[in-house]
């Protein structure tokens, strides 16, 4: 039962990750985010009274998202202070006029600190006149706490907008769990119990004390939650047989809390429970790593690189080129038709023509038509040559960014891994490949490839140039020189064929050649299989053949679509996973009886050969994999 929740969980996260390169998705959850922001911010409060941490916000973001925190701050004071919440009213206006003015001033930027400074001046001036006109008895400790508060969370959330800092982004979840330790959208569900337990298990220590000190200061229970958050995080430091108890870690430590001290809380529980859970589904976060002399250098240019990368990536979203001017074609078709016709000043008919006529000159109403729809149809070539054209620059736009992002991941990656002694993992079985063809060697279309890639991984490509002869050769060439080199640099499988779909979609070369890649882990003795357009593989056990996978189309079609089939499977028990080309009826070769998975990979792949092959002219080649456990390893 665990191996499917496991299964469940790395699904979960795959499918949160493909979400977050969606680009509509993620400037919606920017707008929702920078709204939901300064919405939660106006909950946070010290001896029941509001807090001004959405000035803080307001005054560090840019002045188009500054305006959304403020819109949002202003609908969260009245919501959860009611009548106590006019002076956030006033700090959120005044925040957000600050924003928009002052920061289109490009001096704002040579001075950071003038904008948080003028929110504290702004937040002390409020509280004043709130005191000596309003009479609002309110602590002066309490007047002197707003105006540090408005100064500092500026300071911090500038800095946050600025660089990764990881202290930054602990203290930014430690208001942030403050904040939310006053929403409760269900009754007894605290989304700061939420947070915390989220923050417990994805964070570092000091993320997890300060989530606990966030829920301590807003007095929302009587379980001190410093020791639970702490606890858990420790906890959650023993190596378990089981992944999922490392996630259960706040709610066990909430328990023993509640033993402890007497206090039945189940809202604490429930919501460090639910928090905890929902850190299984998130991607883990890299451990923050030590930067030392060149290496720390280094590090620092490729994620420097990386983000540039990145944020180009982005910018070809929003080169839209401008529409296609229907109207100004008609016009021009209209000036050519009418200008010699002796009728023009005073036709009707001219002056009704819609742009529409571009997709059916034929229902154009003119009593000269042999004049009007020669020209309507050679404005009608004009528009669908320039729709054409538009359709493919945003081909060339989607590849750039694509490839762009792709090697923005990869930068992202090597600096990850870069100041770390990586540990490698030891190899548990050795491979053994063999291939046959059926073709001449300089004109066989097929072209497969056997080779080491990282993190003990090995990769078999088999690429299919579709056809025969010299041009299906070339193409089954460079297509398998090109995944080679991009695999064996460490790009993941997904951006290197993503990157020859572009190339082929570029080239107008659709099914030029077809994929067939098998990359196996030597460490676990998983094999993923990647296929887009290729034939039906096959997997050879003691109790006969099973096909995997089916007729797909092939790569080069889109830019924009991906039509791979992927597959996991087990070669740890002795099956031999079989490749072929479109040469060999698999069908036909793997029903034999002789065929056994013991028998060597060279024999077994000359009588799949032999055995599938017809009378056609197509090449025909058949890859075997099989792995051996390295204990049991020969020569």
């Amino acid at each position: 039962m665990m191996v499917t929740v496991e299964t469940y969980l790395r699904r979960g996260q795959r499918r949160l990750q493909r979400l977050l390169l969606e680009p509509r998705l993620r400037w919606a959850a920017r707008t929702g985010g920078y709204l939901g922001g300064g919405f939660v911010l106006s909950a946070a409060s010290l001896m029941n009274l509001p807090l001004p941490l959405c000035m803080g916000l307001i005054s560090a973001a840019p002045p188009g998202q500054a305006v959304l925190i403020c819109l949002g701050a202003m609908a969260g004071y009245p919501f959860f202070w009611g009548t106590a919440g006019s002076q956030g009213l006033v700090w959120s206006a005044a925040g957000g006029l600050l924003a928009v003015m002052v920061g289109r001033d490009p001096r704002s930027r040579e001075q950071p600190m003038m904008i948080p400074v003028i929110a504290a001046l702004l937040t002390a001036v409020t509280g004043l006149c709130f005191q000596a006109f309003l009479g609002e008895d309110t602590p002066v400790v309490l007047h002197i706490l707003r105006t540090a508060l408005a100064l500092l969370s500026g300071m911090l959330f500038a800095q946050a907008f600025s660089c990764r800092d990881a202290v930054t982004h602990w203290l930014i979840g430690g208001l942030g769990v403050l904040a939310l330790a006053q929403v409760e959208p269900l009754p007894n569900l605290v989304l700061g119990y939420v947070a915390a337990g989220l923050m417990t298990v994805t964070g570092a220590f000091p993320e997890a004390a300060l989530a606990g000190l966030a829920l301590d200061l807003a007095r929302i229970t009587q379980l001190p939650m410093t020791a639970v958050t702490c606890m858990a995080w420790l906890a959650g430091m023993i190596p378990f047989d089981k992944r999922w108890q490392h996630y259960a870690a706040p709610a066990g430590a909430c328990l023993a809390a509640m033993a402890v001290c007497g206090v039945r809380d189940l809202p604490a529980l429930a919501g460090l429970a639910l928090g905890g859970g929902l850190g299984a589904f998130l991607p883990p976060r890299p451990l923050p790593a030590r930067r030392r002399g060149e290496t720390g250098l280094a590090q620092v240019r490729l994620e420097l690189g990386a983000r540039l990368l990145e944020s180009t990536a982005e910018l070809f979203v929003r080169l839209e080129p401008p529409p296609i001017d229907r109207e100004a074609l008609l016009e021009k078709a209209r000036q050519r038709a009418c200008g010699g016709c002796s009728a023009r000043n005073s036709c009707a008919q001219s002056r009704q023509l819609d742009p529409q006529l571009l997709e059916r000159p034929l229902d154009a109403q003119c009593r000269k038509s042999g004049r009007l729809i020669p020209e309507l149809r050679r404005a009608q070539d004009q528009y669908r040559a320039m729709q054409a054209q538009r359709a493919a620059q945003g081909e060339y736009r989607g590849a750039l960014r694509q490839q762009y992002r792709f090697l923005g991941a990869y930068l992202r990656r090597l600096a990850d891994r870069l100041p770390r002694k990586a540990e490698l993992a030891a190899p548990c079985f050795r491979i053994q490949v063999s291939a046959r063809s059926k073709g001449k060697d300089r004109a066989n279309g097929d072209r497969c490839v056997a080779f080491s890639g990282a993190d003990c991984c090995y990769y078999v490509l088999l690429c299919d140039g579709m056809g025969t002869g010299m041009g299906a050769a070339e193409e089954g060439r460079e297509a398998a020189a090109m995944l080679h080199r991009m695999l064996s640099a460490g790009f993941p499988a997904e951006h290197a064929l993503a990157s020859l779909n572009s190339l082929l979609a570029l080239r107008g070369a659709a099914g030029a050649v077809t994929v067939d890649l098998a990359r196996i882990r030597l460490d676990t003795g998983i094999a993923e299989l990647y296929k887009w357009g290729a034939a039906p593989s096959w997997v050879l056990t003691r109790g006969g053949a099973e096909k995997i996978g089916t007729a797909s189309a092939p790569p080069g079609i889109s830019v924009g679509e991906s039509r791979e089939m992927t597959q996991k499977l087990s070669l740890r028990r002795g099956e031999v996973l079989i490749l072929l080309s479109d040469g060999v009826d698999g069908e036909e070769a793997l029903r034999r009886s002789d065929l056994s998975p013991d028998a060597p990979p060279g024999e077994l792949a000359a009588k799949i050969l032999e055995g599938g092959c017809g009378g056609g002219e197509d090449d025909a080649t058949a890859a075997v994999i099989r792995l051996r456990p390295t204990s049991l390893a020969t020569s």
